[in-house]
């Protein structure tokens, strides 16, 4: 399958850069007032009309070309495998915080990765010493 995609994207490619240089080749609709006195539009490579129904028609084949290379493209993209893939999120564990009553720390040292907090001083009071 992977051959028919680069073959269909080859076509594609060959098929636009082609067009591209036969657009450019073209005269546009005001150069033929310019043939029409004189102005050597006579001595073209293809004659003095047959240069516009040759460049046009190939034109039109190469952009028939890649709209088809486009639509097999988009629809080849589009197919699905036939085994079920499965989810990104299926090999990962989830983790549960570590006890319901553990203060979380909220100051901006801890959002920072990799920054493990300080140990807090113990406030309580000690016992006191058994007599």
């Amino acid at each position: 399958m992977s051959m028919v995609l680069t073959l269909i994207l080859v076509v594609q490619m060959l098929s636009a850069l082609v067009m591209i240089g036969l657009i450019l080749i073209q005269h546009g609709k005001g150069a033929d007032m310019g043939a029409a006195f004189g102005s050597g539009g006579s001595g073209s490579l293809f004659g003095a009309t047959g240069g516009a129904n040759f460049l046009s028609r190939t034109t039109a084949v190469l952009a028939a070309v890649f709209f088809a290379c486009t639509l097999l493209l988009a629809y080849f993209s589009n197919v699905r495998p036939a085994a079920p893939s499965g989810s990104v999120l299926e090999g990962t564990t989830l983790t549960a915080p570590a006890a319901p009553n553990t203060p979380v720390d909220s100051s901006p040292a801890a959002q920072i990765p990799g920054n493990t907090p300080a140990a807090k001083p113990d406030n309580s009071v000690p016992p006191a010493p058994a007599k």
